[in-house]
């Protein structure tokens, strides 16, 4: 369903005059499968957070394409209503001026999907991430963190994309509400038949959630494994990290 295929990023080094630049990304090629939660793992400066917002058609690739059901992300119109997003930093990700009504009804409304019947949606969809209709007219600094990023959940499900892609989107949160969260993105999964980009630094996270992972050293791809064969992952590099879930 999504491809990526041969794709590399680098950047300007030292200002906008200068000719020297850092490779970010190194021709990465993988495909999620319709319905796979696949996790991309890696540490801070690895590369992933760049592949994200690639894939959601922030940026370009320097080389290589990216493609969903065919056809290149690039073009707007085969990102739009297909491919949603939800964001480590949940205080910038809503209009704080937004009620929550407003700001799950966002995406509907670029879309021009929005009804008659919206108020049982907005009620349906509240429910779905674990809150009451009479959320429906706070505003988000009457929200607590696991709240607001529920909210970004249901604004994400609300146009029932094919894929949303999560980059570290719990990793804010505390403890017990990241598995809360985690429990609910399951859920939501098995209801709406979607598939999942995971983008985490946690592999704990991944193990719990993920089909499959690919794991992200130095911008480039140091191995891809099924969560039941993580244990015979080869690279030195993997084995610290699965040493992390066996701790």
């Amino acid at each position: 369903m999504l491809c990526i295929d041969g794709v590399e990023k680098s950047y300007r080094k030292g200002g906008l005059f200068s000719g020297e630049r850092q490779t970010v990304l190194k021709n990465v090629s993988f495909e999620c499968m319709p319905g796979e939660c696949l996790g991309i793992i890696g540490e801070s400066g690895s590369g992933k957070s760049t592949l994200g917002r690639l894939i959601l058609g922030i940026e370009k690739p320097d080389r290589g394409d990216i493609f969903f059901e065919g056809k290149s992300v690039r073009d707007r119109r085969v990102r739009v209503g297909n491919i949603s997003a939800v964001f480590q930093d949940y205080t910038s990700s809503i209009n704080p001026f937004f009620t929550v009504e407003e700001a799950i009804k966002e995406p509907l409304t670029l879309l021009g999907k929005v009804r008659s019947d919206d108020r049982s949606k907005m009620d349906r969809l509240l429910h779905q991430v674990g809150l009451s209709p009479s959320y429906r007219t706070k505003y988000p600094h009457e929200l607590s963190g696991g709240e607001v990023q529920r909210v970004c959940i249901a604004r994400a499900i609300a146009s029932e994309p094919k894929c949303i892609l999560f980059d570290e989107a719990i990793s804010s949160l505390d403890g017990s509400v990241q598995m809360q969260v985690l429990e609910l993105l399951k859920d939501l999964r098995k209801m709406y038949s979607m598939s999942y980009i995971f983008i985490t630094h946690d592999i704990q996270a991944a193990a719990y959630i993920c089909d499959r992972v690919v794991i992200f050293r130095n911008g480039q791809i140091e191995e891809m494994a099924p969560m039941e064969q993580l244990k015979d992952v080869r690279s030195e590099y993997a084995k610290k990290l699965l040493q992390m879930i066996m701790a």
